[in-house]
């Protein structure tokens, strides 16, 4: 074993590249797009290193064209999930006891990749399978995947190198132990980097995981596995295991060995998983660790000074809103404007919103795509059916829905008189965006309200001009979100500049892209030598007079 100090390299954040006529990214890109739609993936489960495929199929079809199968996936019953986890619980003490630099060096190297041959991959899997587009894409499955992977490594040997104080003749130090047991990741379809950094953050540590990716995000999630099993990583560390969310949660959180969940998902998924693990404390053989970044409805409030910069206002509004279909945890979902910005920006939004041009990603012309599958579809045509109806409400821009020969919801702006309309309140999770226009004299008052009217503090900004109103709107909405933007649009966290995370009904903000995230998943250990120690009973103050 080399007795070198190992030092990472120095993390900077990937490059996005722009995709533009004639650059050559976009001729690969295009190239592979072309490649998987003519390709039928069949995706197995990957336990121990191993491809295993129970027979039990489901389909994986492209959200903005679902006739079109990418992929048929087999689905684990309750024996693969038990294997699953006694294959993590196996591969655990060799891959803890590897060192730090050689864990390392599997997301380093599967970093490399990904900035390569593995970029168009994993960008057209995600295009196809999430129906992003070409640049939402770029951002996540290329460049924050492999910020998470480079800065995670230096986030870790950051975390090793903290360590207590010594004192005189005493040596102190922190051993960083893996926790206890397994980890369960639980990754959601919307952003493919999130579901590579769930299970790969606590296996750095020295974790293994069973890690059930999203059944709308399959052809993205084997391709990471590809990627990792390329990188060096060995088999049993992350084992995939598909299928009925509902039967491998109850399977996993039943297990005595369970350690800790990394999970991104709804606010009630992760609510009962909560609760379900309160009522399986006695069974287990440690506290398990719960880390969750789930929902929202994330603001975007306008001061009356922001009308001097109104077009910064309505561009973030509008992609805020509707990039990636609103389907970002972090998108502008309800917006709070001044009376007084309010008649040119409503004129400039319905400008914007019009000209958005919506369809098959693979024409690289248009900025939405569809939304996810057919229950998100019906969920968000329920809630435009309710606002052509709804009392003080008002469609102004957008408001259809055709789902004929994809999930597509056009981009939506509503207007209403209720703050606490459940338009305001309820989380969408589609490209719809409700405004409410108060006073300009009411705004520390319209401040609270915008705290104080959902459950969820996830992200939020304020566009202001003026210094005085973007102090108070950071001072009275300080709990409302865990990611706050100044005079710009509450989307688009670069992982090692603003680790993401909320409190309240959005998760336990434990920020993913940070070392503070990577903290959940030790178990210190803490070590005293004592290089003279004593060899008598008694205490100076025992001494006679």
């Amino acid at each position: 074993m080399s007795q070198a100090s190992f030092r990472v390299p120095t993390p900077v954040n990937e490059p996005v590249l722009s995709y533009a006529p004639g650059s050559p990214e976009r001729a690969e890109l295009k190239q592979t797009l072309e490649r998987m739609v003519a390709e039928r993936l069949d995706i197995p489960l990957v336990i121990a290193g191993e491809a295993v495929r129970t027979g039990r199929l489901a389909e994986a079809r492209m959200p903005h064209d679902h006739r079109h199968m990418l992929a048929t996936y087999h689905q684990a019953e309750a024996p693969q999930v038990q294997a699953a986890i006694a294959a993590a619980l196996a591969a655990k003490p060799a891959w803890e006891a590897l060192p730090f630099a050689d864990r390392a060096g599997v997301l380093l190297r599967a970093a490399d990749l990904l900035a390569t041959r593995y970029r168009p991959i994993l960008n057209a899997s995600t295009m196809l399978g999430q129906s992003k587009t070409a640049h939402q894409a770029e951002i996540d499955a290329a460049c924050e995947l492999i910020d998470f992977f480079r800065f995670n490594v230096t986030f870790a040997e950051h975390l090793l190198a903290e360590q207590p104080n010594n004192a005189p003749q005493v040596s102190n130090s922190f051993d960083y132990r893996a926790l206890d047991g397994f980890v369960y990741a639980v990754t959601p379809f919307n952003f493919t980097s999130i579901a590579g950094n769930l299970p790969t953050a606590p296996a750095l540590m020295g974790n293994t995981v069973v890690f059930k990716p999203s059944p709308s995000a399959m052809p993205s999630a084997w391709y990471i596995m590809e990627l990792l099993r390329e990188a060096g990583l060995p088999p049993g560390v992350i084992n995939m295991v598909q299928g009925d969310p509902a039967m491998i949660t109850a399977q996993v959180l039943a297990h005595p060995d369970l350690g800790g969940v990394h999970f991104t998902g709804s606010t009630a998924v992760f609510k009962s998983i909560w609760r379900m693990v309160g009522e399986n404390m006695p069974h287990y053989h440690q506290y398990p660790r719960l880390v969750g970044e789930t929902g929202g409805k994330d603001f975007i409030f306008a001061h009356a000074s922001a009308g001097d910069d109104l077009e910064a206002l309505a561009v973030g509004i509008v992609r805020g809103a509707f990039e990636y279909q609103g389907q970002k945890c972090s998108a502008a979902a309800r917006a709070f404007i001044p009376k007084s910005v309010w008649p040119k920006l409503c004129e400039r939004l319905v400008a914007l919103t019009g000209e958005i041009k919506m369809g098959d990603v693979r024409d690289f012309r248009n900025f939405m795509g569809a939304v996810i599958h057919e229950n998100a579809f019906k969920k968000i045509s329920g809630y435009l059916d309710y606002a052509r109806s709804a009392p003080g409400v008002k469609l102004l821009a957008g408001g259809k829905a055709d789902g004929r020969r994809g999930w597509f919801i056009e981009p939506t702006v509503i207007q209403s008189d209720n703050p606490k309309d459940r338009l305001m309140c309820e989380e969408i999770f589609g490209p719809v965006i409700t405004l409410h226009v108060y006073p300009d004299s009411a705004y520390e008052d319209t401040l609270r309200l915008c705290d104080q009217s959902t459950p969820y503090a996830l992200t939020g900004s304020i566009f202001a001009r003026d210094r005085k109103a973007i102090a108070t709107a950071s001072r009275l909405l300080r709990h409302a979100a865990g990611n706050f933007y100044i005079n710009d649009k509450p989307t688009g966290a670069v992982v090692g500049q603003q680790p993401f995370g909320g409190s309240r009904a959005s998760g336990t903000n434990d920020k993913a892209g940070s070392f503070l995230n990577l903290v959940r998943w030790t178990s210190p250990r803490t070590i005293k030598e004592n290089f003279t120690p004593p060899i008598r009973v008694g205490y100076p103050y025992q001494g006679a007079e």
